[in-house]
């Protein structure tokens, strides 16, 4: 039964993070205008994504416009494209192979515990690497963020900040990773817990020290 709860644990926060992390690849808050000394660098709020930014205006219009060209934008942007989507691919793969392997299912019916605890294993594998391919772009992101915001060279209206988007994906890289350790823990291969052969090898010797009392 603590395996099951593993199982269902572990797909749980990776359901979690594959939805939160599908969120953020579509959100354009992976930068927003920077402010320096206390105020902003330029009259309008720009947030920039993977796919579009944003325009925001004093008057609460927001205008969001795609990029035009992939070619043109930076090396940067573009790895992290094909990183996110990698990811949320390979979820959606882990997650198919975790369904039908769980223990609580019976996809593949009740006599081949073996093959769902293969299947099992492999899933939670995908979400660890769905989770370390999701958080690469991320922490890159960040990085290049930081670094124009304190170089003097960059122009204060090229200065960025941290988007909310970028808090959100190290927190669905967390739950991918999490849970796919967990689904990985709790898939098991039947007859290889060694749990109750320590406890009935506790209770022979006890019994024998019992006898020769």
């Amino acid at each position: 039964m603590a395996s099951t709860g593993l199982q269902v644990l572990g797909l749980v926060l990776a359901v979690m993070g594959w939805v939160c992390g599908s969120l953020v690849c579509a959100a354009p808050l992976w930068r927003v205008s920077a402010f320096v000394g206390g105020e902003l660098v330029i009259a309008q709020v720009l947030w920039e994504g993977l796919w579009m930014n944003c325009l925001s205006q004093t008057t609460g219009q927001i205008q969001c416009k795609t990029y035009d060209s992939t070619l043109a934008l930076p090396t940067s942007a573009q790895a992290a494209r094909g990183l996110t989507v990698l990811s949320l691919l390979l979820c959606l793969l882990a997650l198919i192979l975790g369904v039908s392997g769980a223990k609580c299912t019976h996809c593949m019916g009740d006599g081949k515990q073996a093959d769902k605890a293969r299947l099992a294993r492999i899933a939670g594998v995908l979400f660890i690497v769905a989770g370390l391919a999701y958080l690469i772009p991320i922490c890159w992101t960040a990085y290049a963020v930081i670094r124009d915001f304190y170089d003097p060279k960059v122009a204060a209206p090229l200065k960025r900040e941290l988007g909310p988007a970028l808090y959100l994906g190290w927190g669905a890289s967390v739950m991918l990773l999490v849970g796919g350790v967990l689904l990985h823990i709790g898939s098991s291969p039947p007859g290889t817990r060694a749990t109750p052969v320590f406890g009935r090898g506790l209770t022979q010797q006890y019994v024998h020290l019992a006898c020769q009392s």
